[in-house]
């Protein structure tokens, strides 16, 4: 059985690709390993499975566009046990897999290329990428996941292909590369990185990467797979910030030192206290949602949710509130005819409304919230489809 798979991810990069598989069969020879170069070809129409084979390559045919779906496709149709995959740009070196091998055979699960360690030459990675880009994406890795990657887009890796079955990946985009190291950190798997160099894109075409745009979609992806930085953490510090400030400016004006404040800064606490609670339940439908999906861990909490009363006990809540609200309303409007639909204060005024339109909008989302988490927690069968 072959024991390693080099995998190349190819649309339409015949100019390159030939000069990458020729350094990847001279490795072979020189380390005397039992491997296989791999490309997975997403639909190219420029003769590169053509090439490919004269090379000696096997070309996996993926009819499904997109970055992740080839190498996907590609490591899921590996025959080695271990696979290091990189893209065919000739910007990486094939000749230079040692390190990669040898962690490999340490143990390691996932073996990241470091590129600021190794070597960047000249003109091969845009300075908003890196100065700003890498370097900050890397970071915001590490401090969501706690993650030891420190060149989290490096596009040269390596890992094991039942540590890949294990991480389930399922983005087919761009996001693949950082749904692979996210994954691996959440299992706890071993992860490590070797220098490895980059050289600058060997295509007479510019690249189809742009570096606002991907690294949009990449801090996006981070910060979805992250629920409790996006939503839970920012939503209970908007809540509990809002809610002291909401609560005593209902009882009548606080006056801190010289500022006084009233039913103005009572609209807003109200606005962050619903928002607040709102960003805390669209975390908890995020976790459900990716979970169900298999692109979160099933915590505890949620088998809690699906297994006891808890939505019924929110429905019973949340519709409690929205009787709460309108009692609240209805009794202002009561007071309103008893004083013969006259003039009221118009703080006084406000401030009902605020609380019936606070409770009644807690209670709805509550409610709602209750609701879509039932629809979640329905046991499916999985599509024939």
């Amino acid at each position: 059985m072959t024991r390693l798979t080099i995998l190349m991810p190819c649309l339409n990069e015949a100019e390159t690709l030939g000069a990458c598989i020729q350094k990847a069969q001279r490795w072979i020879a020189h380390r005397g390993i039992e491997a296989e170069v791999l490309v997975a070809d997403n639909g190219s129409t420029d003769g590169s499975q053509a090439i490919a084979e004269s090379l000696g390559a096997r070309v996996l045919p993926v009819p499904r566009r997109g970055y992740g779906a080839a190498l996907n496709a590609g490591a899921m149709g590996a025959r080695g046990e271990f696979i290091i995959m990189g893209d065919s740009d000739d910007s990486y070196d094939f000749s230079q897999l040692d390190a990669f091998v040898d962690r490999l055979e340490a143990g390691d699960d996932l073996v990241m290329g470091n590129r600021f360690k190794g070597g960047i030459a000249p003109g091969a990675m845009p300075w908003k990428n890196r100065y700003i880009g890498n370097p900050v994406l890397s970071w915001i890795g590490r401090l969501l996941f706690k993650c030891p990657v420190r060149d989290f887009h490096c596009g040269l890796r390596g890992f094991r292909r039942d540590a890949f079955l294990r991480m389930g990946l399922r983005t087919t985009g761009m996001e693949f590369a950082s749904e692979m190291v996210i994954k691996a950190t959440l299992l706890k798997m071993r992860i490590s990185e070797v220098p490895t160099t980059l050289s600058p894109d060997g295509r007479s075409r510019p690249p189809h990467l742009r570096p606002w745009r991907d690294g949009w979609r990449h801090l996006r992806f981070m910060l979805l797979f992250s629920p409790r930085w996006l939503f839970w953490l920012p939503g209970l510090a908007l809540l509990v910030g809002s809610s002291a400030l909401y609560v005593p400016l209902l009882m009548g004006p606080l006056q801190l030192g010289h500022v006084a404040l009233d039913v103005h800064t009572l609209m807003y606490a109200q606005a962050g206290l619903l928002l607040g609670t709102s960003a805390m339940s669209f975390g908890l439908l995020v976790r459900m949602v990716g979970a169900r999906e298999g692109l979160l861990e099933d915590r505890q909490l949620l088998r809690w949710l699906r297994e006891s009363p808890a939505l019924e006990v929110g429905g019973l809540l949340g519709l409690g509130l929205i009787g709460a609200g309108l009692y609240w309303g209805l009794s202002s409007v009561w007071a309103w005819g008893s004083s013969g639909y006259g003039q009221l204060p118009p703080a006084s005024l406000m401030r009902e409304v605020s609380a019936a339109v606070t409770l009644g909008s807690l209670g709805g989302l509550g409610l709602l919230t209750s609701l879509v988490v039932g629809f979640l927690s329905l046991p499916t069968a999985e599509s024939s489809l």
